[in-house]
């Protein structure tokens, strides 16, 4: 019994990293625009066929040069699809055109991918070898998933509060208008902000490529579980996302080692419904207040 609590907390746990780093993308990206990218789904699905064509089967040395390669391509989509998103605003919550806008370029991705790869998913060979969790194989993969979402919230933490650049992206999020005054560039700000959600998708996609569904339709789900995992740690909260997106992983992986796989994404909108009922604001997130 006690073989089994670990195992489905440490795989739970892993999967839930995945999920967390989708939503540090959903926050950066919220904090200076005031929009949810819905399209990182399938941004984050690029970086796993990224690793399906440059780096199957390969030496570490070349694995390392490509996961630096895919970071960047996902990072140039994604900011080419966040300058698409707000061309047509003159500023981010004025209009909800970006709901559109963004579930659409996740539609024509999806649609892309089918057309070039067709629906089977690919396997890919990690170059970290497993590991056994009470005599249990766990693939490495799991391993540099928990890794890549603690690197990535003590990057993102020092940027945004140690450099002149994240500084300026951060007071986005508290007033448009006196940024703008004040002269920042607002709009290249923003479109800094996509490049570096499209560059945290995109290496984890890569990462976690041997352990996910590298599939055209794999990326509703990981889209639906980091938006999950974002509203429950609290939107804007990357702290809360570093429990918020474990939380997710582990009551999936509870649901379907218990009732079965298929039931994992009610499991997850079930969660998602239950803090929204009892925490709005999720478990780090901030109430605020709205001039009307």
């Amino acid at each position: 019994m006690l073989a089994e609590i670990a195992i489905i907390v440490v795989r739970g746990c892993a999967i839930g990293s995945i999920f967390a780093l989708i939503a540090m993308s959903f926050n950066i990206v919220h904090g200076a625009t005031g929009i949810l990218n819905f399209a990182q789904g399938n941004m984050f699905v690029l970086g796993g066929f990224a690793a399906v064509f440059l780096a199957n089967e390969v030496g570490v040395a070349w694995w390392i040069l490509m996961l630096l390669v895919a970071g960047v391509l996902v990072a140039v989509i994604v900011t080419l699809q966040g300058w698409i998103t707000l061309a047509p605003l003159r500023s981010s919550v004025e209009q909800d055109s970006w709901l559109i806008s963004t579930v659409a370029v996740s539609t024509i991705i999806a649609a892309a991918l089918m057309i070039w790869q067709g629906p089977f998913a690919y396997t890919v060979q990690g170059v970290v070898p497993s590991f056994r969790v009470f005599g249990v194989r766990t693939p490495g993969a799991y391993a540099l998933a928990i890794g890549a979402m603690v690197f990535w919230y003590f990057a993102l933490r020092i940027f945004l509060r140690r450099t002149f650049l994240g500084l300026a992206i951060s007071a986005l999020s508290q007033d448009f208008d006196a940024a703008r005054a004040a002269g920042l560039p607002v709009r290249r700000l923003q479109l800094v902000a996509f490049a570096i959600s499209g560059l945290m998708v995109g290496t984890a996609g890569y990462l976690v490529a041997p352990v996910i569904s590298v599939a055209s339709d794999a990326g509703l789900r990981y889209v639906l579980n980091g938006f999950v995992a974002a509203v429950v740690g609290g939107i804007g909260s990357n702290l809360g996302t570093l429990i918020g997106g474990p939380l997710v992983g582990i009551v999936g992986m509870l649901t379907a080692y218990r009732i079965g796989g298929a039931y994992q994404d009610l499991a997850s909108l079930l969660l998602l419904v239950a803090i929204l009922m009892l925490r709005p604001q999720g478990l780090f997130g901030r109430t605020s207040a709205r001039r009307v």
